[in-house]
């Protein structure tokens, strides 16, 4: 039998250019990600970390905060805006202080098929956020059950972003026809995955049917978690006063609600827009505090496509090139924000 002194000199002389390299590599990373700090006066310089403090988000001092921003299309379907230079655009001209980097699973050429492809998108917008020191939403964008994809994607994305207060982690996109207990054992499995490597970064837990059975969590919460949040998606032309109710009776018995996703059209993604119906969302939230981000950064033939496809990739989106949509939410947004 060899000696332990034998053995690790083994290993350590025969697999030393690999282990090294991968060693030296990752302090690289977490070195830049813990010396970096967000440009002066960012709304990661003035808020800092988040934490849910009761049923609100709060900045790092604890004050209440609101985020208000703009998500990204599917990024298998829109790649050419999963770009620094558009986020850039949405930070400084739409004024967003969070955007969502929405990676689908699911569909043509998702992450399922193509995860290598689905990173480098997810990385630039999350890259590009970090860059801007403002918040962004890391969205497993699905509406079915991939728990073992869902696990190895956000190792990967925890250990890459677990010293950086500008990521939060959007667990499941609007599960469809499951069960809550199906989805809460998912969201507790994905939550135990991800603070093994990210004790503090916000979560966001999907509920039933597309987001709108939020009563049911409120019901059977998850309990011995920390820094959780739950997601309510409405489209204000489907989506009318009961989903609020519905909404605020969760709150009231101690849900913390994230709007990670919301518009003013149908369900459906198209219809027009019910601007009577999407202000009375937009004063709810902001009476209520509650974060929200509107759909989507693309430019397909429908009305929550905010682009029209001569809009270039990379921002620059003058009034001529956003459609209805793009403009109602582009003033939403920088209203909310204080402009």
């Amino acid at each position: 039998m060899k000696s332990q002194k034998q053995t690790f000199s083994k290993f350590t002389l025969g697999n030393s250019g690999g282990f090294f390299r991968s060693f030296i590599l990752s302090m690289l990373i977490i070195s830049f990600f813990s010396s970096f700090k967000a440009p002066k006066n960012s709304p990661v310089a003035l808020n800092g970390k988040l934490q849910v403090i009761g049923t609100q988000l709060s900045n790092q001092k604890g004050e209440a905060l609101m985020l208000r921003g703009a998500s990204f299309g599917w990024h298998n379907l829109w790649p050419r805006f999963y770009n620094q230079k558009a986020v850039a655009w949405l930070a400084t001209d739409w004024k967003c202080n969070v955007v969502r980097a929405s990676m689908g699973v699911g569909l043509d050429d998702s992450y399922l098929e193509n995860p290598e492809y689905a990173l480098k998108c997810v990385t630039n917008v999350v890259d590009g956020a970090i860059k801007q020191g403002i918040y962004v939403l890391i969205d497993f964008h699905s509406h079915k059950l991939h728990t073992a994809e869902a696990k190895t994607f956000f190792t990967q994305m925890a250990q890459k972003y677990k010293n950086v207060p500008n990521v939060i982690y959007e667990i499941w996109n609007e599960p469809d026809y499951y069960t809550w207990p199906e989805v809460k054992a998912y969201s507790e499995e994905l939550i135990k995955t991800i603070r093994a490597i990210d004790p503090t970064n916000i979560i966001l837990v999907g509920s039933p049917h597309w987001d709108q059975d939020i009563h049911l969590v409120a019901e059977d919460p998850i309990v011995g978690a920390t820094n959780i949040m739950y997601t309510m998606h409405f489209y204000a032309g489907t989506h009318k006063q009961w989903l609020r109710d519905r909404t605020d009776a969760a709150i009231a018995k101690g849900i913390p609600i994230f709007v990670s996703e919301c518009a003013g059209m149908e369900a459906t993604g198209d219809g027009p827009v019910d601007e009577a119906e999407w202000k009375a969302f937009l004063n709810w939230m902001e009476t209520s505090k509650i974060s929200w981000i509107v759909w989507s950064v693309s430019d397909k033939n429908e009305t929550c496509s905010m682009l029209l496809p001569r809009a270039p990739s990379t921002g620059n989106w003058t009034d001529d090139l956003l459609k209805s949509w793009g403009k109602i939410s582009r003033e939403s947004i920088r209203k909310g924000n204080g402009l």
